[in-house]
């Protein structure tokens, strides 16, 4: 890297007004606007970087004296460089670390993704667009406009860190900070890409496409690791949490992996006995109702329930039933009841558990 008073032209110990003037009749000559050649913009790049760092008066000692410049003789500074040196800087023995990097792992993102119950069955598909950031196009998450790269900045020399010397009751230490031109990267991005500002990373709408497992269910996560937003300067992307909610269907309910509903059948169904077609979720089956069926029996069909999740095989449909009893009889349809009445005059009402109708009595029998 060249000397800032030489890129300047001039002296170690020009004043600042000397400095000033020199950049200016520099930049008058170098400016892209004046001279657009690539070697004007070059030099007109390291003529800016020169000045900034020459008219800053902290940044100029600390170039004059060197990254590992002491201040031997500068007196106690006082409890915070104590602290500093033992609890958040290099020991006392100037151990030092590198610079940092600029990439960093992006952050994680959560969606809520609502599905079907049909759908929690065999599970399902989505392609779910998501505003999230992604890697700069126009600098493949190099954070510079192409062409170019970073500098080693000419305070800390790449070393990320400025070090010094301080008296302190215990002796003298060494104390360490980030080197506040670079941030502690140790290199410098002179030409940021226009597109993401150096931040080597843009927002965008992108699709993710996403594989919803059987047997998902209301508050469950997905983890999609990589699948979240890119990181700085072309650092690994985050994960993905997908967080599902199952919408609610008017007739079938679930109790884990088992379908629940409800099945009315006619009172002569109920007597007689009759296979009813029942339309569930993956089609139709037919459910055998037994002569003398009761209000609250429960038919099971196996295997025609929710597929277990991360496993095999399926939960079982549950259906129970509810008697329909006619509320408007004609003359013959009353006297056929009354002589059927006749013959069951032994079947009396009688006292029971009260149950608070009939879906109290299917739940008992479900759980």
């Amino acid at each position: 890297m060249a000397d800032h008073y030489e890129v300047l032209g001039v002296s170690r110990d020009a004043s600042p007004d000397e400095i000033k003037k020199a950049y200016r009749r520099l930049a008058r000559e170098l400016h892209p606007d004046v001279n657009p050649s690539p070697e004007a913009s070059e030099r007109f790049k390291l003529v800016t970087h020169a000045y900034d760092v020459l008219s800053d008066p902290q940044q100029r000692q600390q170039y004059d004296l060197g990254p590992q410049a002491g201040f031997e003789g500068a007196g106690f500074s006082g409890f915070g460089d104590i602290f500093e040196t033992f609890f958040g800087g290099a020991g006392g023995g100037g151990g030092q670390r590198g610079p940092r990097s600029r990439r960093e792992r992006g952050q994680d993102a959560l969606l809520r993704v609502e599905v079907d119950l049909d759908e929690v069955i065999f599970g399902a598909h989505r392609d779910l667009e998501v505003d999230t950031a992604v890697v700069c196009e126009t600098c493949g998450g190099s954070c510079c406009q192409p062409g170019t790269a970073p500098v080693t900045c000419d305070i800390c020399h790449g070393t990320g860190s400025i070090q010094r010397t301080v008296r302190s009751l215990l002796g003298n230490v060494m104390t360490s900070s980030p080197c506040g031109t670079c941030r502690g990267y140790g290199t410098v991005i002179a030409t940021p890409c226009v597109t993401c500002q150096g931040q080597g990373r843009v927002r965008a709408r992108r699709t993710v496409p996403v594989d919803i497992p059987a047997g998902v269910d209301t508050g469950l996560r997905l983890q999609m690791p990589g699948s979240g937003e890119a990181g700085p300067a072309g650092g690994t992307n985050g994960d993905l949490y997908l967080e599902i909610k199952v919408r609610h269907h008017d007739v079938f309910s679930r109790d884990g992996d088992d379908l629940l509903c409800t099945l009315t059948v006619s009172m002569a169904d109920a007597v007689l006995g009759a296979t009813a077609k029942v339309k569930a979720l993956d089609g139709d089956i037919d459910v055998e109702l037994k002569p003398g069926v009761q209000s609250a029996d429960v038919i099971t069909v196996k295997g025609r329930g929710i597929t277990h999740l991360r496993g095999s095989g399926r939960g079982d449909l549950r259906v129970g039933v509810q008697v329909l009893t006619p509320t408007k009889l004609d003359r013959k349809e009353r006297e056929l009841i009354e002589q059927f009445a006749s013959r069951h005059h032994d079947d009396a009402p009688t006292l029971a558990r009260f149950q608070q109708g009939l879906f109290s009595k299917l739940r008992d029998r479900f759980l």
